[in-house]
């Protein structure tokens, strides 16, 4: 057993690494304290550390125990089951254009807005390539002690990232023994199965404490169709393929019509091709993990410490086949010259309504069945190790300071499996003119020409080094001014290489340059707690960021509790904040996309116009202010209750954003010099609808300005022979505008969900070795806006209301000895439906809001020895 010294007993050992750890954690390794001694422990969202959990800052804490009973087996499940969460952050549910990474949106703000800590010290940014936000999949459950939510804007206490709050993540440690986890679950409908497989061991020694884990989990595959309340697809890219013909609408203007190869009309939208069957609701994965923790004193005043994580996560997802659309030529065409390879249209086709457009092509669009379905797949390997040494100054009343060194990388290769060459299909369909609009299936020989495998590979690498000292100044009346300060160095850097056919734009897939870049930051920073009287307290901070690429940043927060009686204190934070723009906002390669756009000129007929999205290495950060104002109140006539109250608002300001191209191109069009300089088009070439170059650079354009109520209410009590604990947690949503949209209320597939009602209630019944607990989630009602058509097939603005939803869940434990306990449960235990969205991002819904996997059973299992 460790002895404890002077400095263990004034400081928090299992959190000198770094004076920015911020957990409130009892040592279990340490618990022989002399009783003379109140430890002193740091709280999420400041650097002081303390004897009192109650700051001014509203935190949120979930520990091991709630995270293992409600089977979450994904750090992203457990964070976007919170209330505060919104928008639509990607995860398991994710098929489309996530690459296997799941992260978290406090607030709805964006997850590159909400700061993830591990033990209190930045986690490295990860994923495929040049990420500007944490993968949770690199941080295992098995190796989560509680998880702490920081609702309020801390960039004064941790510099940029921070604007919505901060997810700190607060591992095991100080672990004696070994102990075995193992936890399980799959559908009702026997799909979608899950697991983990965790192991923990630790030791004491005379002068520290080693804790070491593996864990491993795997998630298999939910399609899309196998659920029945899916909508099917319906896809203009269908299997037989088919051209893009000149037609005429009622008012005589000129329009595109899809064509069979015989010129007949082409098939009806109700028979459009179904893409469900190819696409998951559920994403596989699969993840090795291992990680480990020591505290070892080097005598009475030095302590040194140090944590490691490594993850391996093999990730895929799967989409219908690649749909190709390719411009031919058109032999005999005007502009398209003799020794030119080009197709020949038959009289059928003429008779049928297709010809040549103005450059002599026609379009032909098919969807590559006989390829296959794109593949995506991952395999990404994320470490991270940090080291520090901590001691004790006996000056005065004590001072201790602690310097500390951590470094992140993480390194992806990623592929799509049965992409298409254009280049080739363009070239083949010209040589092979009757085996691809025959009808019947491609060649094994043609299939290979025009299919590759697309492969890219990219990284993120983080270095920190940072030094604090914290402390008491001198004394009050009320008590002692307290201090932390401190600075910090920290080196970003991020890259991503697509494959070459996509960098030359010769795929059927957009265009993309590769990314490459860094920057490094200087920080220094500084808090004071004073106690101006025995009830009121002050807590105020400032930091100072110096960037090699925008420049300087200052940042301030300030906070007041207040007791009014023994059982009410109030409490309140103003402060400021600030996002740096990340590496592929300053440094990412120019990529291309087709955005479904309407030609003011009315020349380009196709709805999908290609447009650059481009970076700016002169972006400046993004800027914000917070404000949050709230009661914590503890009912002394009734024993176990605590009520939490807070205000929240967050304006964001100065918000890293790309313009309204439509508006731009409509300008430009009428003769706005201006937009046409923004969007790189001149005004002649916008009156013939020429939009080659057409360009969307990020600026600092945009705004946020959100904000709402958060209530707690928790009660703990013995009643009926038994232990009961009810916890509710409810979040109401006052106000979400961004970019002068308001979202409040609302929901659609590209920004998600923005309801004005959420809410999760729990009560826990437990007796001896047993307990049984009852869970609900609560997402309310919202607004779907959506495009309707009259009879006259003229479009105009429609509104229906996406229903609300109610799950349940339920689970129990029982401890079969002092050392192995068995836990099992259900999720969506009424199997509820998703609600349908109408422009949904995935099956008809968002699967980012709502449960798409339906009904669950797990089981765990855990054994000490």
């Amino acid at each position: 057993m460790l002895k404890r010294s002077k400095l263990s007993n004034s400081v928090n050992v299992a959190l000198l690494a770094s004076v920015s750890a911020a957990s409130a954690v009892s040592v279990s390794a340490y618990a022989a304290e002399e009783s003379a001694n109140v430890e002193r422990i740091a709280v999420t969202g400041s650097r002081i550390q303390r004897q009192d959990m109650e700051t001014a800052s509203p935190v949120t804490v979930i520990d091991a125990a709630a995270i293992r009973s409600e089977g979450f087996t994904t750090v992203d499940e457990l964070l976007q089951a919170q209330t505060s969460m919104a928008g639509a952050a990607v995860g398991s549910s994710t098929n489309n254009g996530s690459d296997g990474v799941a992260q978290v949106d406090l607030r709805g703000m964006g997850s590159q807005r909400t700061l993830v800590l591990l033990n209190g010290r930045r986690m490295v940014n990860s994923g495929s390539g040049a990420d500007s936000a944490v993968d949770l999949n690199s941080i295992p459950v098995a190796m989560i002690a509680r998880v702490e939510i920081l609702k309020d804007g801390a960039s004064a206490v941790y510099g940029s990232d921070a604007i919505a709050g901060v997810v700190n993540i607060i591992t095991k440690k100080d672990f004696e023994g070994f102990q075995v986890d193992v936890l399980g679950g799959m559908t009702d409908k026997s799909d979608g199965e899950n697991g983990e497989i965790s192991a923990l061991y630790g030791f004491n020694t005379d002068t520290g404490n080693y804790t070491f884990g593996a864990a491993y989990s795997k998630r298999e595959g939910v399609i899309q169709s196998d659920r029945d309340w899916s909508d099917a697809g319906n896809s203009s890219f269908t299997p037989q393929g088919g051209f893009i013909g000149d037609g005429i609408d009622k008012d005589g203007n000129p329009i595109r019509e899809m064509k069979n190869f015989d010129g007949t009309d082409w098939v009806s939208q109700d028979s459009g091709y179904d893409y469900t069957q190819d696409s998951w609701f559920q994403t596989p994965s699969e993840r090795y993990s291992i990680f480990a923790n020591m505290v070892q004193e080097l005598g009475n005043d030095i302590v040194l410490t140090g944590d490691f994580l490594y993850t391996n996560r093999q990730s895929s997802q799967q989409l219908a086949a690649q749909p190709a659309d390719i411009m031919l030529n058109v032999c005999g065409a005007d502009g398209i010259a003799d020794d030119v390879s080009c197709m020949t249209l038959d009289q059928s086709m003429i008779d049928g309504g297709i010809s040549a457009d103005k450059t002599g092509r026609v379009n032909y669009r098919k969807r590559m069945n006989d390829v296959g379905p794109r593949i995506y797949s991952q395999d990404t390997d994320t470490y991270r190790i940090s080291a520090g040494l901590a001691g004790y100054v006996d000056i005065n009343t004590g001072m201790d300071w602690d310097v500390s060194y951590t470094y992140g990388n993480n390194k992806a290769k990623t592929s799509v499996a049965n992409s298409i060459n254009a280049v080739n299909m363009e070239n083949s369909i010209y040589d092979n003119q009757e085996a691809w609009f025959s009808g019947n299936p491609l060649s094994q020989a043609i299939i290979d020409d025009v299919s590759y495998l697309e492969q890219a590979d990219g990284g993120n690498e983080q270095h920190t080094l940072s030094a604090g000292l914290t402390g008491e100044l001198f004394d009050l009346d009320a008590g002692a001014v307290a201090f932390a300060i401190g600075a910090e160095y920290r080196h970003e850097s991020g890259y991503y290489n697509p494959d070459p056919v996509i960098v030359a734009g010769d795929g059927t897939a957009a265009k993309q340059a590769a990314t490459d870049g860094s920057y490094s930051v200087l920080s220094v920073f500084q808090e004071v707690s004073v106690p101006f009287t025995d009830k009121l307290t002050g807590e105020f901070a400032l930091r100072f960021d110096d960037y090699s690429t925008f420049g300087n940043a200052t940042t301030w927060k300030i906070g007041l509790t207040y007791e009014a009686t023994d059982d009410l204190m109030l409490r309140t934070v103003a402060a400021t904040g600030f996002r740096a723009p990340s590496v592929s906002e300053l440094y990412g390669g120019n990529t291309g996309s087709f955005d479904y756009l309407s030609d003011p000129a009315k020349v380009a007929q196709d709805p999908q116009i290609l447009v650059n999205y481009t970076s700016d290495e002169d972006l400046q950060p993004e800027e914000s202010e917070s404000y949050t104002a709230g009661l914590v109140y503890s009912p002394h006539y009734i024993d176990g209750m605590s009520i939490t109250v807070d205000y929240w608002r967050f304006k964001v300001t100065n918000a890293i954003s790309r313009r309204n191209i439509q508006s731009e191109m409509n300008s430009c069009y009428g003769g706005v010099s201006e937009s046409c300089e923004l969007i790189n088009v001149t005004h002649e070439n916008a009156l013939i609808g020429d939009w080659t170059g057409l360009t969307n650079q990020l600026t600092n354009i945009g705004y946020q300005d959100t904000s709402g109520i958060d209530f707690n209410l928790a009660y703990t009590f013995e009643g009926l022979g038994l232990d009961w604990r009810i916890n509710n947690d409810t979040t109401y949503l006052l106000n979400f505008e961004q970019d002068n949209e308001d979202y409040t209320g609302t929901i659609d597939g590209n920004f998600g969900a923005y309801a004005n009602l959420r809410n999760n209630f729990s009560i826990q019944a437990s007796r001896g070795d047993w307990s049984v607990m009852y869970f609900n989630r609560y997402i309310g009602a919202m607004d779907d806006h959506y495009t309707a058509y009259d009879d006259n097939d003229d479009p105009y603005a429609a509104l229906r209301e996406s229903k609300s939803v109610l799950y349940h869940n339920i689970s129990g434990s029982y401890h079969i000895n002092d050392d192995m306990t068995l836990s099992m449960g259900v999720k969506n235990l009424t199997d509820e439906e998703p609600s349908t969205v109408s422009n949904g991002s995935d099956g008809g819904t968002v699967p980012e809001v709502y449960d798409v996997i339906g009904r669950q059973y797990y089981a765990g299992f855990s054994m000490k020895f």
